[in-house]
């Protein structure tokens, strides 16, 4: 794989220990992927935030860097919230002072305390940039409806990545490498995260091209993370709505077809009873937060209601975050359902979310229910 002069420097070890071993990650993972060189990123975002998922050796291992990143970077949602995570229930304080160590290790590192796995909310990603990103939904949102350049990174992929400000030049960064790979034709009207959660069982990592849908923004989100979730998928495509479909929609007749009917999605959904509903994973963007301040409006919640969003979306939406309060759900920062400690409390969930269906059993020791909306509105405040 080609160095250049400054890259040769730096695994040399005359830009420091910490840079070496950086760089060492970076030319070993494109050396396994074929990569010819590295390629610069305009940011990363880094998994492996919350101390319930890394644990004292992971917190060991990011102590022991010195450095600072070169490319703007922000952090995977961590295990709590930082203010007020004494309220939120199920947090122990042993574990609220390994999370705030976890924080300080990445902050001293110049990693931006933004924890969030919608980074996109937070910055103007654009377009053709590369980028070394590693939160599943985050990675399948830049590719397929920025149209930005991610592999799907491992958090310390993505932190040495962020550390030198390249990453090998493989796979998704490559325009060729980026061709739909199976069709998929919708038939009905789809819960997004319901028909991602079906999608991704069927597909595993391939790239797939989606007919018969007309999604938006926040339904693409849901789509890509529910996909990423129960499959590996990193790029998808939606005929005629994502960027690339453009270039790609004259390549898919030789293509194999999966249909997938109303009848499959419907058959995700159950009314088993559940202790708790929580909705934002991916995190709530600004217009999903005010579709929620109206459901919730003049109803009071009669279960454990958690909303997650980032911290920048919050602080810009102090007056909707005001109006779901009031109803006695809780808006949170900084964490979600999947990561953090707080949900193990509870032995069955409902989401909203394919992402967390998938997720929610395995890293929550909870049933997970799906519902739209609307239905986990109904159910918090008991009007179901």
């Amino acid at each position: 794989m080609y160095l250049d002069t400054e890259d040769e420097a730096i695994l040399n070890g005359e830009y420091g220990e910490t840079r070496q071993r950086m760089m060492e990650i970076l030319v070993a993972l494109g050396r396994v992927y074929g990569a010819e060189r590295l390629v610069p990123i305009a940011s990363a975002q880094v998994s492996g935030a919350s101390y319930k998922t890394i644990g004292e050796w992971g917190l060991a291992w990011l102590q022991g860097l010195n450095a600072r990143v070169a490319v703007p970077s922000v952090l995977n949602p961590i295990g709590m919230p930082r203010d007020g995570w004494q309220d939120i229930g199920g947090i122990t304080t042993d574990f609220a002072e390994k999370q705030l160590e976890v924080l300080e290790a990445y902050r001293r590192l110049g990693v931006a305390a933004e924890c969030t796995c919608t980074p996109y909310y937070l910055q103007n990603t654009v377009y053709g940039e590369h980028l070394a990103w590693s939160e599943s939904s985050a990675v399948v949102y830049a590719n397929s409806v920025i149209g930005a350049r991610t592999n799907r990174e491992g958090g310390p992929s993505a932190l040495a990545a962020a550390i030198i400000g390249k990453t090998p030049f493989y796979g998704l960064h490559i325009v060729a490498e980026r061709r739909p790979q199976v069709v998929i034709e919708v038939e009905g009207t789809p819960h997004y995260g319901a028909l991602g959660y079906l999608a991704g069982k069927q597909v595993g990592a391939k790239i797939p091209f989606f007919t018969g849908i007309r999604p938006t923004r926040d339904q693409l989100k849901a789509l890509g993370a529910a996909m990423a979730a129960t499959g590996a998928v990193a790029l998808f495509h939606v005929d005629r709505i994502t960027p690339e479909t453009r270039i790609f929609s004259f390549e898919t007749e030789h293509l194999g077809h999966i249909a997938i009917g109303q009848e499959e999605i419907d058959g995700l959904f159950s009314d088993i009873e559940v202790d708790a509903v929580a909705v934002g994973c991916p995190h709530c963007s600004p217009a999903e937060l005010e579709a929620l301040a109206d459901l919730l409006s003049g109803r009071k919640t009669t279960k454990p209601f958690f909303i997650f969003a980032s911290r920048s979306v919050i602080a810009a939406n102090r007056a909707l975050v005001a109006a779901i309060e009031r109803s006695g759900a809780r808006v949170v920062a900084d964490t979600c359902m999947v990561v953090s400690p707080a949900m193990d409390r509870f032995s069955s969930i409902m989401v909203d979310s394919g992402k967390a269906l998938a997720y929610v059993p395995g890293m929550c020791g909870a049933a997970a229910r799906i519902g739209t909306r609307e239905e986990c509105v109904a159910v918090a405040t008991d009007r179901a």
